[in-house]
């Protein structure tokens, strides 16, 4: 069993995540679209829908997440699926060689290409959330495990950020810079 603030922590973050990411979406629905239809896993025609749907169905995930304790698994459902989607998506790029994709899962600057450690990541985190709720012990919360459960998810969200900068941003550049040396 997994102690339900190791659980909470879990669940907040990935909530965390698919909050962040749908504000990404929002801001720039225009390079969304573009990230969408580069991916062409989409018929053209239904590009423009599920661009605007997925930040929506982002955000009623990550609500779901946090709201969710009563009926965690049910709750946790959505946001797997999406994981699942998102390494589906990836995988199928690789898969076809487009290894120069935008991967969309940062801010509109932040051109970042996709990559085989993203749909590990991306199943990660599903089996994490799914591992999370179903494991959860029923042990109730005190005082200490709130405090406890608000610095794990600060210090995870940032451990997560400098993670995935390092593999998407960082790694990708010295590589490059290795090629042309």
């Amino acid at each position: 069993m997994i102690d339900p603030v190791v659980g909470y922590v879990i669940v907040l973050g990935i909530a965390l995540l698919f909050a962040t990411a749908a504000i990404h979406k929002l801001r720039d629905p225009h390079r969304f679209r573009e990230v969408l239809s580069a991916d062409a896993v989409l018929p053209a025609v239904l590009v423009p829908a599920v661009a605007r749907l997925l930040p929506i169905l982002e955000l009623l995930a990550a609500l779901l997440l946090v709201s969710g304790a009563g009926h965690a698994a049910a709750a946790a459902l959505p946001a797997m699926a999406l994981l699942v989607l998102y390494a589906a998506v990836l995988a199928v790029n690789l898969v076809r060689g487009r290894r120069d994709l935008d991967c969309g899962c940062g801010p509109a600057r932040a051109h970042r290409p996709i990559a085989a450690w993203m749909v590990w990541r991306n199943g990660l985190l599903a089996a994490l959330l799914g591992a999370s709720v179903l494991m959860r012990s029923a042990r109730p919360l005190g005082i200490a495990d709130f405090l406890i459960l608000a610095c794990a998810v600060a210090v995870m969200s940032v451990l997560y950020a400098a993670f995935d900068r390092l593999l998407g941003e960082v790694m990708p550049r010295a590589v490059a810079l290795r090629r042309h040396s």
